[in-house]
């Protein structure tokens, strides 16, 4: 995973926590969640309305 190691994820983490604070973890962590729910959504929606397009243009396939 990009050459980081347990070692360098834990160091990572304690960054976070003391620039951010305890606290405020969960808020990050949902709002990240939420952010890649809707991604996945519009990307989900982007590949159905290309499907529907090429219905309409190709009734024979």
């Amino acid at each position: 995973m990009f050459g980081l190691g347990m070692p360098e994820l834990i160091i990572i983490l304690v960054i976070i926590v003391i620039i951010f604070g305890a606290g405020k973890l969960p808020e990050i962590g949902s709002g990240i969640g939420k952010g890649i729910k809707n991604f996945k959504d519009a990307t989900k929606q982007e590949k159905e309305s290309k499907s529907i397009e090429e219905d309409k243009k190709d009734p024979e396939a």
